[in-house]
């Protein structure tokens, strides 16, 4: 792996990407492919100053009215950033005394009604951050409506409830306009900006000072590795987009280190995820592309994964070929550096948003939505139901096959040097987080996991534009029972919450199965008890010591 990261390094050097990089020369790329303005990112560590002065009126405001509760609606990239620096600087924020600018964040993603619930609790202190490059998702809509409504029934008056909402957003996007119309505070950004380049932006800087975050010192952290940027030596930015992108490329055995296994010393974090979403847009492209997995989705030792530890306590950290030690300013810098660097040895354009495949898949979701009415969505039936666990397959299950049988084929359908995904779109505590370490031995291969519709946006690139090798697990379920904000109508709409997220499922199995992935999901209409079955039938895979 070294040998391959210090010829890329010396590729790179040789090709001239550093100085090209540190001028923001948008010609790297191609004639024509990517726009200065694209390359914007670079300048953040110097021009978010001035969003802070702003931001701190906003601040101020806030306390002043007894708002330190900030619920961020925003799914992927504007959300993640925030989360990462709150979480960073969570001692720093439980440590202050009442009366400064303490807060605390709450981020609803679309992944879990435990989070809206906790948040409502919490109205008369709460301001609603509404985050999005583009208009208002299917669940930032829903969010807005709920809480504008919980709002009035508290007696707040149209005007009291607008000053309630902020909206962070690109100049001239349909967001802006809405929130015009609504007469909400706005946050404006640049629209040329790359979303997934914008952890130092006000997607990620304005939440977070809201909660009580210092983005002085975080910006000041990314701003001095800014010189060594523009190095062909001593350059922490080249080097690992050496790594990353030299390892990609296939190697004399022919084997690409195409996959990155992050680890965090407290556990992994906000910023893994953040990590992930960013190689998933910035490389996922034409075939081609770096996934990010999480601990728990790595069992054994597969040669086609290399490790990388987050600020590690020790260098001697097991597992790891790759350790990187800064603090989280400059970690966003790094791996944005690094992200375009590596893009660039893979012959992909980092900076585009991916191509419509997250958005074809919420447009789905919407039109199932609207299809149906106040009725059930259009979904095929399943193939057989084991247990009050439903299977819903595009293909036929032999007679007495069971559930056993149906996992440990979805586990041998995963194709050499590929992985396996698990998206969740359940209320609770659930995860696929469960069921990785026992999939990744019963596969033999690596597993990627998370929430949906979450984890699907941020990543969804790499696993649909990227190199076609994931199979799919889709996990749905009825609401726990005791739910009542699952199923609560959402004003305005004939739906709930609940209907919202299965639809939202549903769209992004139809989504893989356009491109030829396999993909099967399972729907427990007993989430409980449907979850404790799962979880002993994946173990009872992995435990057949085989993969089918």
């Amino acid at each position: 792996m070294l040998d391959s990261a210090l010829q890329a390094r010396d590729y790179l050097v040789s090709c001239g990407v550093p100085g090209a990089l540190a001028a923001k020369d948008p010609r790297l790329w191609g004639r024509r492919a990517v726009d200065h303005s694209r390359l914007g990112w670079l300048d953040l560590p110097f021009a978010s100053r001035g969003l802070l002065n702003q931001v701190d009126g906003l601040v101020a405001e806030a306390r002043y009215s007894g708002l330190d509760h900030i619920v961020l609606i925003g799914v992927g990239a504007e959300s993640l950033a925030a989360q990462a620096i709150v979480e960073a600087h969570a001692p720093a924020l439980a440590g202050r005394q009442d009366g400064g600018t303490a807060g605390e964040l709450t981020v609803l993603d679309g992944s879990d009604t435990a989070a809206l619930a906790f948040a409502l609790e919490r109205l008369d202190r709460t301001l609603v951050v509404l985050s999005s490059k583009a208009g208002v998702s299917l669940e930032g809509d829903a969010y807005r409506r709920i809480f504008a409504g919980a709002f009035r029934e508290r007696g707040l008056s149209e005007r009291e409830i607008a000053g309630r909402f902020l909206v962070v957003t690109d100049h001239g996007s349909p967001l802006h306009d809405f929130a015009r119309q609504c007469g909400y505070r706005i946050g404006l950004t640049d629209p040329y900006l790359p979303g997934h380049f914008g952890a130092l932006s006000a997607y990620g800087l304005v939440p977070a000072v809201l909660a009580g975050a210092d983005a002085d010192r975080l910006l000041e952290e990314a701003a001095s590795l800014v010189p060594s940027l523009s190095k062909d030596e001593d350059n922490p930015g080249l080097l690992l987009g050496a790594i990353l992108g030299g390892c990609a490329q296939q190697g004399p055995g022919g084997i690409a280190r195409d996959k990155v296994v992050l680890s965090e010393a407290a556990g992994t974090g906000a910023l893994s995820a953040w990590i992930s979403q960013l190689l998933a847009v910035g490389t996922g492209k034409r075939g081609r592309g770096i996934l990010a997995f999480e601990p728990p989705g790595v069992r054994g030792d597969f040669p086609d994964v290399h490790g990388v530890a987050l600020n590690p306590r020790s260098a001697a950290t097991e597992d790891a070929d790759t350790s990187v030690w800064a603090p989280l300013g400059a970690q966003f810098l790094l791996w944005e550096y690094a992200a375009a660097v590596s893009g660039w040895l893979l012959g992909v354009n980092p900076f585009e948003a991916g191509s419509t495949v997250v958005q074809e898949a919420e447009d789905d979701a919407a039109t199932l939505l609207r299809t149906a009415g106040t009725g059930p969505l259009a979904a095929d039936p399943p193939v057989y139901v084991e247990d009050d666990i439903e299977v819903h397959a595009d293909f036929p299950w032999p007679p007495g096959a069971d559930l056993f049988t149906v996992l440990g084929g979805l586990a041998g359908a995963v194709p050499e040097g590929g992985y396996l995904s698990v998206v969740t779109y359940l209320s609770g505590d659930f995860s696929g987080r469960y069921l990785a370490p026992s999939f990744a031995r019963a596969s033999g291969r690596p597993v990627v996991y998370g929430p949906g519709p979450a984890y699907p946006h941020a990543t969804g690139p790499i696993h649909k534009d990227g190199p076609g090798n994931g199979a799919f697990l889709v996990i749905t379920g009825e609401p726990t029972p005791g739910d009542a904000l699952a199923a609560h109508p959402i004003p305005g709409r004939p739906y709930g919450l609940a209907k919202l997220r299965l639809a939202r499922a549903l769209g992004e199995v139809r989504a893989l199965r356009n491109r030829g992935l396999p993909v099967l999901r399972l729907h427990l209409r007993n989430p409980v008890e449907g979850a404790g079955r799962l979880t002993e039938a994946v173990r009872a895979v992995a435990g057949a010591g085989r993969r089918p």
